[in-house]
Parts: structure tokens; sequence; C-alpha cells
């Protein structure tokens, strides 16, 4: 039932109760590498105080997790700003643009 409401089981329980047929260690090792690329590029933002609960996780079902923390607003807001701004400046390079729109009102 788990599945059909989620199926890519974003939301599934964390892996209290590990299952011998599960690789866990396969998922929480790509969560793991996936946290550590995240937190790299949220220090080179200035935001590595505002995510010190980032950590890597594992799902009931062994898929890996990232596991951002409670966040204040102000820092998820600008988070936001800058994966919009990421997002605008990666669809402008195909075309050509070299000018990246203000997204400050993302």
């Amino acid at each position: 039932m788990a599945d059909r409401m989620d199926p890519r089981r974003v939301v599934a329980r964390r892996a209290e109760n590990l299952a011998e047929a599960r690789p866990y260690v396969r998922g929480w090792a790509q969560a793991k590498r996936a946290a550590e690329t995240l937190a790299e590029q949220l220090r080179s933002a200035g935001l590595e105080t505002d995510f010190r609960g980032l950590k890597a996780d594992v799902s009931v079902f062994g898929d890996g997790l990232v596991c951002l923390g409670t966040l204040r607003p102000d820092a998820v807001q600008l988070m936001a700003r800058l994966v919009a701004t990421g997002l605008t400046a990666e669809m402008a390079e195909p075309a050509g643009r070299t000018d990246h729109p203000d997204t400050s009102a993302a």
C-alpha cells in the first residue's frame, strides 16, 4: 500500500530493522556521496551552518535517503533561489544565452 501512495519511495520509513535481502549499504553509500556533494555546494554558498542536520540514511527498501534536518525558513528560501538560479542558467546554456536573469523573486 505504501508503494501506491509513494511510487518513488521518497517518504519511505527509515530502516531501523534491517532485512537480509536488501542492499542497504549500496543505498546508504549513494546517499552519503549525494549528501557530501550537497554539503560542498552549501559550504560554497555560505549555508553550511544552516544544514547541520544534513546526513545520509537508508529506507526500509534499501533506497538511499538524504536528510536535510530541521531548517530555518530563510535558509530554505535561499536554497530555493540558488536552485532556481542554477536551473535558469542551465536552461539558458543550450540556447546560447550568456546572460542570467534575476531570480531573486523566486
